[in-house]
């Protein structure tokens, strides 16, 4: 699981936190995931439903709306690797038919017909933690001790996925930052995201321009590339083996240095 490989975000949305509303036409969409393979991503992440914090749920209707042209004509032109950031069983349903990999689900299966969906369509499924839903995450999160919290829930999960017939190399786990944490949870999780290689998953980090960042270097999400790309050095040194990122360009080139950041044993 030494493999780093680069998501690049597309966000179908008019309020994701960083880029809402700027890719939220067909053509504007199309034109960003051209550029994502273009730069060198290894998968394409594309949602239509906004995690921010405060955010309202979006209708499974909506999201196909928005995201199924863009995912057929990807499709035309390339065979890069699709994850749909979604929790809705019905929108991966009517996504299979154009060859569709990940499903990267940010409540981790609440919707239990997606276990069913991903079983039976050999999809790869991206489990998160979140503490509540994104309306309410941030209010006030606590923990006994959030690394073994979460790492305890994600250890369910998996063994949720296994027991239902997924094949544990098809399971990705993502301890969720800024989905329900504080400051220092979130920097308690990232230096502790070693600990999760117990679970025997690949390790998904999505830290990119988060406000995790911003608290640290004072900037709004415009200007946190440079912070991004530190803690995605710690995330590299804590064995992250997926990096979601809105930057793939210049993550890619900061994984030229990769083995200079991780640690031989």
């Amino acid at each position: 699981m030494n493999n780093i490989e680069i998501m690049g975000v597309l966000n179908i949305t008019d309020n994701s936190f960083h880029d809402g509303g700027r890719y939220n036409s067909f053509k504007e969409s199309f034109q960003h995931a051209k550029e994502i393979i273009r730069e060198g991503a290894d998968i394409i992440d594309i949602g239509a439903e906004s995690s921010k914090p405060g955010s309202e749920s979006v209708s499974s209707k909506v999201q196909i709306k928005k995201i199924e042209p863009v995912v057929e004509a990807i499709r035309e032109i390339s065979d890069i690797p699709i994850s749909i950031d979604t929790r809705s069983s019905d929108v991966i349903k009517k996504l299979t038919k154009y060859r569709i990999n990940i499903v990267n689900d940010i409540s981790a299966l609440q919707d239990m017909e997606l276990i069913n969906v991903i079983k039976d369509n050999n999809l790869m499924v991206s489990l998160m933690h979140m503490q509540g839903v994104p309306k309410n995450m941030q209010d006030n999160p606590a923990y006994d001790d959030v690394v073994t919290d979460v790492y305890d829930y994600l250890e369910k999960k998996v063994q949720l996925c296994v027991n239902s017939g997924i094949n544990k190399s098809d399971i990705i786990i993502d301890p969720g930052f800024g989905f329900g944490k504080t400051l220092d949870h979130n920097y308690l999780l990232l230096n502790s995201l070693k600990k999760f290689t117990k679970l025997g998953c690949r390790i998904l980090s999505g830290i990119s321009r988060k406000s995790m960042i911003g608290s640290v270097i004072n900037k709004p999400p415009s200007e946190r590339l440079y912070g991004s790309l530190a803690a995605t050095v710690l995330a590299i040194r804590n064995k992250a083996n997926i990096l979601r990122v809105h930057d793939v360009r210049q993550t890619r080139v900061l994984l030229n240095f990769k083995d200079l950041m991780i640690e031989k044993t």
